[in-house]
């Protein structure tokens, strides 16, 4: 008798899909219990599977007050299911692994490859694990740099805790505070400020860029993919950095403190709308040349394989010298004597439509559905701002999101969800494995006129 050996039926798409999806469901379960609020009661579902999908996407948008309706069992779901949602659901099963012995089947491996983008190479393991281990390693130094000025601040418990519960969210990108207006109390603390950056910019750089740099000293090279996200995030942080300095030097949104509490102030809006989430100046008084700038970041986000969300910069990198190429009379998008493959160039231009028009139909959906008076009042900027940020996994607001209706809430948590899990992977967990089959055959070309 011939035993048939057990083939997994899902695709490498729907176990990250659902995987994401279990752990969220989890989240909410816990967080509407009694005991995870303040009051102890029972919280809303819907408000805990916001909640929850907020934290597991590493949003930061919440429908209720972090630090005022959570109690310490809540928070501590929350930032688990942060934790868990910055290095990718697929560290579980990896610690699972490591603690059983246990040898990783072919088709984890497929699916911790796809999780962290990293199709082309091998050594994903070794890989899972070294970016696990630098992982915790710089979230711990950012908590004892954010001890220095907490503890003192407000006594050994609750400083630990604080420094512990924001150095995960600020290395995760997912903007949940503890102290009930984000970093607008610290709107004159360069040290706070700057620590909170430095692990925004660590964890939305890129586990694959960390890998190459630490590297280098043995292969004295970098990837393309590592050249161009160094770039592009320097670029976006320098021209981030002089646009708030344009548009709010007459604003009301920068009024607090000296030139250099301004400055690293000014510095700090550049950094979070990198998929992060924390703010220490008001977006509700920004100018409207400040808001557009900061929807263009949050728009691009952080770097693939990374826990950022967004467009992504690598993608954006890869359009940039597309165009370049093309104005140079050159077929191919080609940078540093490489030449990127045009199927590369193909899926960047359709997550860019696709990413353009989720934007645009949950803009007007929304435009629909949320009636507040803030709404109608302020304007379309003010359901734009928060459509890209849920989709970017940024968490940013204007103050929409504790009004959303029950509409809004769902399609919001949704929106956060796509970003973090990947619009590419949402669409081929939905449909079936014949969508990779490449086609044999090629029909005869014809020119359309554009432009």
């Amino acid at each position: 008798m011939v035993r048939k050996k057990y083939t997994s039926h899902f695709t490498a798409a729907q176990m990250i899909t659902f995987g994401f999806a279990s752990i969220i469901l989890l989240g909410a379960i816990l967080l509407s219990l009694p005991i995870s609020s303040k009051t102890g009661e029972a919280t809303n579902f819907l408000d805990a599977l916001f909640v929850a999908t907020s934290a597991t996407c590493v949003t930061g948008l919440t429908t209720v007050t972090t630090a005022v309706h959570w109690s310490f069992f809540g928070q501590l779901v929350i930032i688990t299911l942060i934790e868990i949602g910055g290095l990718g659901f697929m560290s579980l099963p990896i610690i699972f692994y490591l603690i059983t012995r246990k040898k990783v089947g072919l088709g984890m491996r497929i699916a911790l490859r796809q999780s962290l983008n990293i199709e082309g190479r091998s050594g994903e393991m070794n890989l899972m694990i070294y970016i696990m281990k630098n992982a915790f390693f710089i979230q711990f130094v950012g908590m004892v740099l954010l001890a220095i000025d907490f503890i003192p601040r407000f006594g050994l418990e609750k400083g630990i805790w604080y420094s512990f519960f924001h150095a995960i969210s600020a290395f995760c990108n997912a903007g949940f505070d503890v102290f009930g207006d984000s970093l607008v109390p610290f709107q004159q603390n360069p040290w706070v400020l700057s620590v909170i950056s430095g692990l925004i910019i660590s964890g939305g750089l890129g586990f694959i860029v960390w890998y190459d740099i630490l590297d280098y000293k043995k292969t004295r090279r970098l990837s393309l993919h590592s050249k161009i996200a160094l770039l592009v995030t320097a670029g976006l942080l320098i021209f981030g950095t002089i646009g708030f300095m344009l548009t709010e030097q007459n604003g009301q949104s920068l009024v607090e403190g000296n030139f250099i509490q301004r400055f690293f102030n000014t510095i700090f809006m550049s950094v979070t709308p990198r998929t992060a989430g924390f703010y220490s100046v008001d977006y509700f008084s920004m100018t409207h040349a400040g808001l557009l700038l900061t929807i263009i970041l949050m728009f691009i986000g952080g770097t693939s394989g990374s826990t950022a969300g967004g467009f992504k910069t690598t993608t954006f990198g890869i359009l940039l010298i597309k165009v370049i190429s093309i104005f140079k009379g050159k077929e191919r998008a080609e940078y540093k004597g490489r030449t990127i493959k045009e199927s590369t160039v193909s899926r960047a231009l359709v997550l860019f439509f696709l990413m353009l028009s989720l934007v645009i139909v949950s803009t007007m959906i929304l435009s629909i559905s949320e009636t507040v008076p803030d709404v109608n009042e302020l304007g379309l900027e003010y359901i734009v701002f928060e459509v890209v940020s849920a989709l970017g996994t940024v968490g940013l607001t204007m103050g929409l999101t504790p009004q959303l209706t029950p509409l809004g809430k769902i399609l919001i948590l949704l929106l956060m969800f796509i970003g973090r899990v990947g619009i590419m992977t949402v669409v081929f967990s939905l449909v079936s494995r014949g969508i990779s089959n490449k086609q044999t055959f090629k029909y005869p070309d014809e020119t359309v006129i554009i432009g």
